[in-house]
């Protein structure tokens, strides 16, 4: 993308954050995955008579496509444009949800999942940000296009609600048609490398970058923890903090509002006012200070208070990171960096209910907060101790 478009155009990146609301349908699949995803795939997992083992055959194989899809499709981006990746994402959604639909036994509710490799419409969304704005901008607009994702589910919500209602699942086909010519009217990057989409030489080389294998690093782990934890949230809220369905609906709720609060509005002043390492070292201890509140508490009331520290670090930690690693990185391979960061939740995902419901059934919930702690700490320390260089700059 011409570097002055921004000049030219200061609405760019408001109008390419705008484009982020109605993409519920297939663009942001950690959260599709949580809100629209296993619910409807639990329904229909029922009514084919799939038992609890091969349920989570269907969300392994799930996790699996989407960490192996993200540096695809984020390489993808680098070399045919952002217009083309989006609506390669728009299109993977409709025929996810085309064969969901459709999905009348066991083998095509599995084959239904496919289409998930290339549902990565949040790295294209941020591949646009990172083009559109400058390194010292980078960090705040990452965080707002996250509120406006943000936005887009909670409509998405309530519209999908009333629409199945009405229409019934047929309904979100033509709306994620409608992404797709949102996104055909829009400018887009044009491509800007040669060489094979799914060469793994050239997704490895970035990690070669200084400073790329570091923040990485620090990026899996320090979430890695409080991601089993929420993977295991469904029983843990059931078992431990005895919450019927609605009651925990309403506290994932309180959990989207604080995550729009700190990225569109704490995440951009503290940039204004911060280098990126600090920042990076700040959501590291926050971690391990939330790792001992969750260590300690015993009612959802404790959790509630626990989420505001962890919604911080946890928005922070991914938005700061997200931005190092794009700048440490030529602008021509922005698209694949993303598409590796895009692929630490689906890792997450895919050994997250073996390790956590081993964690949760012998040493209870108190163990997912000690291993925050201790694996933060270290890592804290490690931040200290080491210089990883960075290229940052503070907002203006």
């Amino acid at each position: 993308m011409d570097s002055s478009l921004l000049a030219q155009d200061p609405t760019a990146v408001i109008s390419w954050m705008v484009l982020g609301l109605p993409q519920v349908q297939g663009l942001e699949a950690g959260k599709l995955l949580k809100i629209y995803l296993i619910p409807l795939a639990v329904y229909l997992a029922k009514s084919l008579s799939l038992d609890s083992v091969g349920f989570g055959y269907l969300q392994t194989t799930f996790g699996v496509l989407q960490l192996v899809g993200g540096p695809i499709f984020g390489r993808f981006a680098d070399q045919f444009g952002t217009r083309a990746a989006l609506i390669l994402s728009c299109a993977s959604g409709s025929a996810f949800f085309l064969l969901m639909s459709i999905s009348t036994s066991i083998p095509l509710l599995f084959l239904s999942r496919l289409p998930a490799v290339f549902m990565h419409g949040l790295p294209g969304a941020q591949k646009v940000i990172t083009d559109l704005t400058n390194p010292s901008q980078r960090a705040d607009a990452l965080g707002k296009l996250g509120l406006c994702f943000g936005i887009g589910i909670i409509i998405g919500s309530a519209l999908g609600g009333v629409l199945s209602t009405k229409f019934r699942v047929s309904c979100f086909l033509p709306l994620t048609y409608i992404n797709t010519v949102l996104i055909n009217m829009s400018s887009s990057v044009g491509s800007s490398q040669s060489g094979s989409v799914f060469s793994i030489r050239e997704i490895l080389r970035l990690m070669k970058f200084p400073g790329v294998m570091e923040v990485f690093i620090v990026k899996v782990f320090a979430g890695l923890p409080i991601g089993l934890f929420l993977i295991m949230f469904s029983i843990i809220s059931m078992d431990f903090f005895g919450l019927e369905a609605v009651e925990s609906g309403y506290l994932m709720s309180y959990f989207g509002v604080l995550q729009m609060v700190v990225q569109g509005l704490v995440i951009g002043k503290l940039t204004n006012n911060c280098t990126e390492r600090t920042l990076l070292r700040l959501s590291v201890f926050v971690f391990a200070g939330v790792g001992l509140g969750m260590a300690l508490m015993r009612t959802v009331w404790h959790y509630c208070i626990i989420a505001v520290p962890l919604v911080f670090a946890f928005s922070m930690l991914g938005t700061i990171t997200d931005s190092i690693l794009t700048k440490a990185v030529p602008s021509s391979d922005t698209g694949t960096m993303l598409g590796i960061c895009a692929s630490v939740q689906p890792l997450t995902r895919t050994v997250g209910p073996t390790i956590g419901g081993v964690l949760y059934k012998q040493f209870g919930v108190s163990s997912f907060g000690y291993l925050q702690l201790v694996v933060n700490i270290g890592l804290f320390v490690y931040l200290l101790k080491n210089k990883i260089p960075l290229r940052e700059v503070k907002s203006q």
